[in-house]
């Protein structure tokens, strides 16, 4: 299992936009091959409310790499959301945890 991760700071005042834009492209990203979850979260943290945190599981690497990115949904998925981030984000792919609870 592969874990990307990338922090999203959307421009402030339009996070209620972000977000139901997010909702529409959701299923974009889901129907993929190797999609496994997906988890939105907002940051809590005083004055950091534009800011959100995703994360996404895939089965490997080159399912999100080279299957989805290579895909004609991701670019639906980058037309409804890309204009939403500033700066863009940096998206990091982690592999199995190596300490649980």
């Amino acid at each position: 299992m592969i874990l990307e991760s990338a922090l999203l700071d959307v421009l402030p005042g339009r996070e209620e936009e972000f977000l139901a834009a997010f909702a529409e492209a959701r299923p974009l990203i889901a129907v993929q091959r190797g999609f496994r979850s997906l988890a939105l979260r907002r940051c809590l943290d005083e004055g950091r409310g534009s800011r959100f945190l995703l994360q996404v599981e895939w089965e490997t690497l080159t399912d999100h790499t080279e299957g989805f990115r290579g895909s004609p949904e991701y670019q639906r998925w980058r037309a409804l959301l890309h204009h939403y981030y500033q700066p863009f984000p940096q998206v990091e792919h982690y592999g199995e945890a190596l300490l649980g609870a």
